[in-house]
């Protein structure tokens, strides 16, 4: 049986990438569309909400297969048409990361909005009072106080789409859940496997919580001694 695990553990570095992908995928999307609903203008408010809404109202599962199988017949009928007769397949890593991205982003999206609305407008008008652009405005203004309240929701989203990442085995990408599942297969033994794999995703979140944590302490660490100045 350990002679699966060192496969499995290379399949672990696999999760990784591919949930660090997701992952910037999800927060270029998540920022585009809080901006895209925050705007005030109808049709990028109606986009923004269309995505959120759609996504976050169909299963994980169901968009994978979708992308995947759907976006490779899509894709070879386009090319057929164009009259490039060779078939094309869809590389796993690539269907895994961008499905998972582009679903994450619609739960990024109201968690990023939410941390924006947080943050005091007249701050904002200050500093376009000043002669700031909106986008320097943004970087030095907004986002240092939107972090700081977009951390407990990004850390949540964060840790489900770890999680999720074992969906990827489905369109034969060779994670560790996949590689668990052949092993359990030959030796008849799922229990040891699986239960590895369990161990594997309970560090790789423990992990990312102690970061996190840590990360939210330094970004909190103003607010605090700015509150106790105030009572002092």
């Amino acid at each position: 049986m350990f002679d699966y695990l060192p496969g499995i553990l290379h399949g672990a570095l696999l999760t990784v990438g591919v949930s660090l992908g997701a992952l910037a995928i999800a927060v270029l999307l998540g920022l585009l569309g809080a901006a895209a609903k925050l705007s005030g203008r109808t049709p990028l408010v109606a986009l923004a909400t269309f995505y959120t809404t759609v996504i976050r109202g169909v299963p994980e599962l169901v968009l994978m297969l979708l992308v995947f199988y759907g976006g490779t017949i899509g894709l070879n009928a386009l090319l057929e048409t164009l009259g490039r007769g060779e078939p094309v397949d869809i590389n796993p890593f690539v269907a895994g990361v961008a499905t998972l991205g582009f679903i994450y982003g619609a739960y990024m999206t109201e968690t990023f909005r939410g941390a924006m609305l947080a943050v005091p407008r007249g701050q904002m008008e200050a500093a376009w009072a000043f002669g700031m652009g909106r986008l320097a405005t943004f970087v030095r203004i907004t986002l240092p106080q939107m972090v700081r309240h977009a951390l407990p929701g990004f850390t949540n989203n964060w840790l489900v789409l770890i999680k999720s990442t074992a969906l990827v085995s489905l369109i034969g990408l060779k994670d560790m859940t996949f590689l668990a599942k052949q092993a359990s297969a030959a030796t008849r033994e799922p229990f040891f496997f699986f239960l590895f794999v369990g161990a594997l995703f309970l560090l790789y979140t423990s992990a990312s919580l102690w970061a996190l944590r840590w990360v939210q302490r330094r970004f909190e660490a103003g607010v605090r001694r700015a509150e106790g100045w105030s009572h002092g």
